[in-house]
C-alpha cells in the first residue's frame, strides 16, 4: 500500500532543495506525493514564487496563505498562528502517513507543531546544523526534537543530532541537495543567461542575496547602507541582487536595494532567479556575496569564492573558498579586493565541498523505502508514546 507524504514548501530556495526530492519520489510507485505551498510563495511582494513549481509540472495538493503584509515580530507570531490553524484543517482532511520539511523557517516550526498534534511522524532534512546568528538555530534544534526521521547535510550534523537525544538508528547523513543540484544540472550559457536577464553581464560580475539576521534586531538597514557603500566602489562590476526573505527585516532590506538599482545601471535586482537561473548565475560570477546559506553550501561546488558578511551563518561548517567579514564597508571592500586577487583565485582550484557528493536524493529514497514501507512497525506508537 502506497504511503502519502505531504512535502512543505515556503520559499523559493527551500523549493529549489526540495525540486529533486520531489521528482525522485513521485517517480517512485510505493509512496504517494503531495506537495502544499504556503508563505512567501503565495506573496506578489515575494515574486508569487509558487508559479515555478507549476511550470515545473509538480503538481500542487493546496496553496494555504499565511502570509501578512508586515515582517514585524508581531506579524511573524500571527503567521505562525495562521499556519497551525490552517494546516490543522489541512492534515484533518488529508491524513498522510508522513509530513516531509526541510530547514529552519518560522513557519515550519507552526506546520510541524500541527503535524505533532495530529501524530503525523515528521522527516526532517538538515538538523544538527548551527547558525548563531539567527533564530533559525533553536527553530532547527525544536524541529528536530518533534521529527521521527533525521536527514542530515554532513556526519558532523549528524553527531550534533544524536547528541540532542535522537534514536542514532533514525538520523542519517545524505548530504546537501544543494551540491546534487550544483553539479547534475544542466546550466544556461552565459548569453543564454543574460537574455534571460535582460542584462548585460560584461566580463566582471557579482551576484548579492543578503536576509535579515534575526538576533539582531533593526540592523538591516545599516548592513544594507554599507553594502551598498562597499559595491559602490566597484562601478565597473555588474551586480545582480536578489531579494530578502520574508523575515523581520526582510522589507527594508528589499526597499533600499531597488532604490539604490534604480540610480545604477550596473545593478539589476530580482524577486526570484529560479534555480536554473540562480546556479548559472553563480557559475559565470565572479564571486557571490551576502549572507545566504547557498554562499556556502552550493557556490564552492562551482570554485567561485563567497563573501559571508556578518554572523547569520556563524557557527556553519564552510569551504575554504568562504571569505568571512564584518558587515562594515570597509570590510566588505577588502573581501572583495581580497576575492578577486590573483593568489586567492589561484587557491580555489583545490577547494573541497563538504557537503558532500551530489548523490543526495538517492540515498533519500533507499532510507525512505528502508524506514517507512515496513508495516509491521506502528511507526506512530513507537515515536510518540515513546519519545513524548
Amino acid at each position: 500500500m502506497k504511503k502519502t507524504i505531504v512535502i512543505l514548501t515556503a520559499t523559493r530556495a527551500e523549493y529549489g532543495l526540495l525540486r529533486p526530492i520531489i521528482r525522485t519520489l513521485s517517480a517512485c510507485t510505493k509512496f504517494n506525493v503531495r506537495v502544499v505551498v504556503t508563505g512567501a510563495h503565495l506573496s506578489a511582494e515575494f515574486g508569487l514564487t509558487y508559479k515555478e513549481i507549476e511550470n515545473d509540472g509538480i503538481r500542487i495538493d493546496r496553496k494555504i496563505e499565511i502570509l501578512l503584509s508586515s515582517d514585524t515580530s508581531s506579524a511573524i507570531s500571527k503567521n505562525m498562528g495562521l499556519a497551525m490553524i490552517s494546516f490543522a484543517d489541512y492534515f484533518a482532511d488529508v491524513v498522510p502517513d508522513y509530513l516531509m520539511v526541510l530547514g529552519d523557517r518560522y513557519e515550519t516550526l507552526a506546520v510541524c507543531c500541527a503535524a505533532m498534534n495530529a501524530r503525523i511522524p515528521i522527516i526532517h532534512l538538515y538538523g544538527g546544523e548551527t547558525t548563531q546568528g539567527a533564530v533559525d538555530e533553536a527553530i532547527r534544534h525544536a524541529i528536530t526534537k518533534m521529527s521521527y526521521l533525521h536527514l542530515a547535510s554532513t556526519e558532523e550534523h549528524r553527531h550534533r543530532i544524536i547528541q540532542l537525544g535522537e534514536n542514532p538508528s533514525r538520523v542519517f547523513n545524505v548530504g546537501a541537495v544543494g551540491i546534487e543540484n550544483a553539479l547534475h544540472t544542466p546550466l544556461l550559457s552565459k548569453a543564454e543567461l543574460e537574455d534571460s536577464l535582460h542584462f548585460s553581464l560584461g566580463p566582471e560580475y557579482a551576484l548579492i542575496t543578503f536576509h535579515p539576521v534575526t538576533l539582531e534586531g533593526f540592523q538591516a538597514g545599516v548592513q544594507v547602507q554599507s553594502i551598498l557603500k562597499a559595491i559602490e566602489s566597484f562601478p565597473n562590476i555588474k551586480f545582480i541582487i536578489t531579494k530578502a526573505n520574508a523575515d523581520a527585516g526582510g522589507r527594508i532590506i528589499n526597499q533600499l536595494f531597488e532604490a539604490y538599482s534604480l540610480n545604477h545601471k550596473n545593478v539589476k535586482i530580482f524577486d526570484s532567479l529560479g534555480m536554473l537561473r540562480y546556479l548559472s548565475a553563480i557559475k559565470y560570477s565572479s564571486m557571490v556575496i551576502g549572507n545566504s546559506s547557498s554562499g556556502l553550501v552550493e557556490v564552492p561546488s562551482f570554485k567561485v569564492p563567497t563573501i559571508n558578511i556578518g554572523d547569520r551563518q556563524r557557527g556553519r561548517i564552510m569551504a575554504k573558498s568562504i571569505i568571512n567579514c564584518e558587515p562594515n564597508a570597509e570590510e566588505i571592500i577588502r573581501a572583495i579586493n581580497f576575492a578577486r586577487s590573483s593568489g586567492f583565485r589561484k587557491t580555489l582550484e583545490s577547494v573541497k565541498n563538504p557537503y558532500g557528493d551530489g548523490n543526495t536524493t538517492n540515498k533519500i529514497l533507499k532510507i525512505l523505502e528502508e524506514k517507512l514501507l515496513a508495516d509491521k512497525i506502528n511507526l506512530k506508537k513507537e515515536f510518540y508514546d515513546i519519545d513524548f
